[in-house]
């Protein structure tokens, strides 16, 4: 197998693009078993997410949990999915084209904004390529995670690298690290719990539910547990709540080990035997609903609040579409491109002269 990938069609008097890749988890690409597998396969079987040696690690995922899990997945998958198919898919794909007008509004029509999974389809080298085909010299690339972690944004950098390992003319590259506490992101999030308690009432607690991560991946230096903390105290300072009025939780609890606490579930059990009867719910390390999100906080966890005792369970979405989200992600992309949006692009007279002189030079193309 060669090592390096052919190099696309390419022409002397070409104008060089910048160009702007959203990168989130994935997703099956159906709620079945059948689906559902391959995905998991993929996700588990990278050392980022799952930092067990592999001789130990892959007897017990090939041969227990991807014999076990995929049924079980699928059919939470079922209970969210959308005509248009994943929720997390769909939302992407929506935020990706607003993103793009507004950027396009914003004197930027000629920037090419595209999206890609790390996990599934569309998988993370097949849209560079094409981005680079379309005449990427410069490509952002922004990892749809607020807050830095290894197991999330580090995985999308090692793909991106790994990609570029097999291109001959490799492109520029920058990435935007985290957002966590950006001004317009906090903003928004501030702005949608103040929409939803001006339809539902304001009341009760408002918990802040991020992703969880190994507690072992904090000792190891791992700054996801002090963003999602950050990210929470700030949102509270916006909406000017008191500590008791709100509380940080972690979800998404993968196998034995120990992992950050508090976890959400239990925090809504407990909260519920001991009298409190409203609950609001946020998720904020979620830019768009997905699986965690939508089945097992607005489904899961709401029974087990109102099983306990509790009264009222409120499940605020994630951005998504929102105008205030898009356009602070819009922001975001603006502050990285940097300098990059300063370079003049080059004039047809001098990409005309630069074919000629190409040509006298033994160029063919």
């Amino acid at each position: 197998m060669a090592r390096y990938w052919p190099e696309p069609a390419w022409t002397h008097g070409t104008p060089a693009r910048t160009g702007v890749l959203l990168v989130n988890l994935g997703s099956p690409d159906a709620p079945t078993a059948a689906a559902v597998r391959p995905y998991l396969r993929q996700f588990l079987s990278d050392p980022r997410v799952v930092e067990i040696p592999a001789p130990v690690w892959w007897p017990i995922l090939n041969g227990i949990i991807l014999n076990t899990r995929p049924a079980k997945s699928a059919a939470k998958y079922a209970k969210i999915w959308m005509d248009e198919g994943s929720p997390l898919t769909v939302h992407t794909k929506r935020q990706t084209k607003l993103l793009a007008g507004y950027l396009g509004h914003r004197g930027l029509a000629d920037l090419r904004v595209d999206w890609a999974m790390r996990y599934g389809a569309p998988s993370v080298p097949d849209v560079l390529k094409r981005m680079k085909a379309d005449g990427c010299t410069r490509i952002l690339i922004v990892p749809m995670y607020p807050q830095y972690a290894a197991s999330t944004t580090a995985s999308v950098l090692d793909e991106v690298t790994a990609c570029l390992a097999h291109w001959r003319n490799q492109p520029e590259i920058r990435y935007v690290r985290n957002f966590h506490d950006h001004p317009g992101y906090i903003a928004a999030l501030a702005q949608s719990v103040r929409d939803h308690w001006m339809k539902n009432g304001e009341g009760g607690k408002l918990i802040m539910s991020f992703h969880g991560v190994p507690r072992r991946s904090l000792n190891l230096g791992d700054p996801y547990h002090c963003e999602c903390h950050a990210t929470a105290r700030l949102l509270a300072a916006q909406l000017d709540l008191p500590e008791e009025r709100w509380q940080l939780t972690f979800q998404s609890r993968f196998g034995k080990a120990e992992w950050l606490k508090p976890y959400t579930q239990p925090t809504l059990e407990a909260l519920a035997q001991q009298g409190t009867k409203r609950v609001d719910v946020l998720c904020p390390g979620f830019p768009a609903d997905c699986l965690e999100t939508l089945e097992e906080i607005a489904m899961e966890c709401r029974h087990a609040f109102l099983s306990c005792g509790g009264k009222e369970f409120h499940y605020i979405p994630c951005l998504n579409e929102r105008n205030d989200w898009i356009n602070a992600l819009s922001d975001i992309v603006r502050d990285h491109l940097g300098n990059w949006l300063s370079r003049p692009a080059a004039a047809p007279q001098d990409l005309a002269a630069s074919v000629q002189r190409a040509r006298k030079a033994g160029a063919t193309c």
